[in-house]
């Protein structure tokens, strides 16, 4: 993406979530919270949904979790401890280091993105594979657990396109516009929270039926950073509108396609 479809923030406006000098506490430590409150996120999906799957893997009523998994999953945490540890570095004024650091997600990220990719198909091949051998009575249940992992690849592939294009445009305006970099490298980590906050345990969700209540958890997610930015700045930081901008887009055509027979006919075409 040219810089020049990214002009800086106009001089009059004053952003005091910017980690400069007149940062007050909260100003340079809500991205930090917002880490910590992503991390925690993932913990409660992924810790709860993982023990139950270990336990199943244990009494054989499921395959062993392929390697591809493993390596997505500590891909995804070194991604998230390096976000914890990049906002309290700035947090506490620690830029070079902070910099230094940075230089990990060029190899982190790229790397989640291919994986990501690569276990998509893995799992559905698990599933498929289930059905050739499931007992006929069970048969309509395994199929229903096919098209709602053929559902999921519209969210997989979102993610894995807007994930990797926001940390880009992020990246890019660290030296020109620091306040977009910061907050650009948050909304990029919201965008591949969905995963985690289906997995909740009793949390209400419109999911399978659609990605609707997922979306407005990642909003509500998002929601301290974006009220107390919006309070100490008195307007709203364009980093919420590209954003914005971009996802919902996507989002409307994942809606379209949700569910829809010429889309469970294409991911079986993407997936087999």
């Amino acid at each position: 993406m040219a810089t020049a479809a990214l002009p800086v923030m106009p001089a009059d406006r004053i952003d005091r979530l910017s980690g400069t000098p007149r940062a007050g506490a909260i100003d340079r430590w809500i991205y930090v919270v917002m880490a910590v409150l992503f991390i925690s996120i993932v913990l409660a999906g992924f810790i709860p949904d993982s023990i139950d799957k270990l336990n199943a893997v244990a009494e054989g009523r499921r395959p062993s979790f392929p390697l591809v998994l493993h390596l997505h999953a500590v891909l995804m945490g070194s991604f998230l401890a390096l976000l914890l540890a990049q906002t309290w570095l700035a947090a506490t004024g620690r830029i070079g280091r902070h910099q230094q650091l940075g230089l990990a997600s060029a190899i982190i990220v790229p790397a989640l993105v291919v994986v990501g990719f690569i276990l998509a198909p893995v799992i559905y091949q698990e599933t498929a594979q289930a059905l050739q051998t499931a007992p006929a009575g069970t048969r309509d249940k395994v199929l229903a657990v096919l098209a709602r992992k053929e559902n999921i690849l519209l969210n997989q592939i979102r993610m894995g396109v807007l994930f990797p294009l926001f940390i880009v445009i992020g990246a890019r305006a660290r030296q020109s516009e620091p306040g977009l970099h910061k907050r650009m490298m948050i909304l990029a980590t919201a965008t591949v929270l969905g995963p985690a906050i289906v997995r909740i345990p009793s949390l209400p969700t419109t999911f399978p039926v659609s990605p609707l209540g997922t979306e407005l958890y990642i909003l509500a997610a998002l929601a301290p950073m974006f009220v107390w930015d919006s309070l100490r700045n008195g307007y709203v930081h364009r980093a919420y509108l590209i954003w914005l901008g971009i996802t919902v887009p996507c989002l409307a055509l994942t809606y379209a396609l949700w569910n829809t027979p010429w889309w469970h006919a294409a991911a079986r075409g993407l997936l087999s």
